[in-house]
C-alpha cells in the first residue's frame, strides 16, 4: 500500500476512534463538573512509577488485561483542572497501541472487562500541552466494556514456507482458505478486504480485523505487493502474502521496514 492509500484509506480508519481523545473541546459533550480533586489522588489510589494514579470504582468481571495490540471498547469522562467535564459519548473502539494519551494507554492495561477505574494523570501523561486540548492534570473515569484480541501471529511469519507460491517479482503467497468466487480483480478494481499485517518479528502494525470493519480501496493505489497479490485472489479467499521490502514501503520513514506479512481476505470486487 502506498503513502496515498495509507493516508486516505487505512490510517484515517484506524485513527478515527482516537480523535475523540485528541479533539478540540467543542467536539466533546459537556456535562456538569463533579467534586473531584484533580491534582491530589486519594491515599488509597494505586500509583505507578510514571506518576499515574488509579482507583477501581467498579470491579470488572473479566480476567484478561488488554495488551498493546488489543482493541478496547471503552466509555470515558475527562475532568479538567479548570472545572470542565468532558464526555466521550457512546462507546468507542480503538487499538490500545494507537491511543495518544499515555496515561490512558497505561491505565487501560491495568483493567479487565466490566471494570470502571478513575485515573489521575499529570500533564505529561495526559494531553502534554497540545494546543486546543485540556491543559494541566486531568482525571479520566474509564469503563472498559470489552477487550478484543488481535488475530494470532502466523507461525511462518519469519519467512515463506516451502509450499508458498513465488512470482518473478519476489512476492510469495499461500492460500489459507479457498474462495467461493470465480473472478479475479484487475489492477483498476476496487476491492473490499479484511487484512492484518505483521513484521517478520511477529509485531502487528495494522489490522482491519482488530478494528472490526473491512477496508475498501483501488488496487492501483496501494503498495506493489498488494496490487500484484490481490489480483491472484477470488472473492471468499484468504491468502497469506510475504512481501519483500522492494514491493512494500521501500524503507520509507515512518512505515514498517523489511519484508511484511499480510493475511488478506478478499470480500468483494467492484469494477464499476
Amino acid at each position: 500500500m502506498n503513502v496515498l492509500l495509507l493516508k486516505r484509506f487505512l490510517v484515517i480508519v484506524l485513527a478515527l476512534p482516537v480523535l475523540a481523545l485528541c479533539s478540540p473541546l467543542g467536539a466533546w459533550a459537556q456535562t456538569p463538573p463533579a467534586e473531584i480533586d484533580i491534582e491530589n489522588p486519594p491515599a488509597d489510589a494505586e500509583k505507578s512509577a510514571t506518576g499515574l494514579a488509579t482507583k477501581v470504582l467498579i470491579a470488572g468481571s473479566g480476567t484478561e488485561h488488554p495488551g498493546p495490540s488489543d482493541l478496547v471498547n471503552i466509555v470515558y469522562v475527562v475532568r479538567t483542572k479548570d472545572g470542565r467535564t468532558l464526555s466521550s459519548g457512546p462507546a468507542a473502539k480503538m487499538q490500545l497501541s494507537n491511543i495518544q494519551v499515555p496515561g490512558l494507554a497505561e491505565g487501560l492495561q491495568l483493567m479487565v472487562a466490566g471494570e470502571k477505574r478513575r485515573m489521575w494523570m499529570p500533564e505529561n501523561l495526559a494531553f502534554m500541552g497540545q494546543p486546543n486540548r485540556p491543559a494541566g492534570p486531568v482525571v479520566f473515569d474509564v469503563t472498559l466494556i470489552e477487550v478484543i484480541p488481535p488475530p494470532p501471529v502466523p507461525p511462518d511469519v519469519a519467512k515463506p514456507p516451502a509450499d508458498a507460491v513465488k512470482t518473478k517479482s519476489g512476492l510469495a503467497s499461500k492460500v489459507i482458505k479457498p474462495g467461493t468466487g470465480t473472478t479475479h480483480p484487475s489492477k483498476r478494481s476496487t476491492v473490499t478486504v479484511h487484512y492484518s499485517g505483521w513484521t517478520t518479528d511477529g509485531k502487528m502494525f495494522d489490522s482491519s480485523v482488530v478494528r472490526g470493519k473491512p477496508t475498501s480501496f483501488p488496487l492501483d493505489r496501494v503498495i506493489a505487493g498488494w496490487t500484484e497479490g490481490v489480483q491472484l485472489m477470488v472473492p471468499g479467499e484468504t491468502r497469506r502474502f510475504w512481501i519483500p521490502e522492494k514491493l512494500a514501503y521501500q524503507g520509507q520513514d515512518g512505515k514498517p521496514k523489511g519484508m511484511l506479512v499480510f493475511d488478506v481476505e478478499l470480500i468483494s470486487i467492484d469494477d464499476k
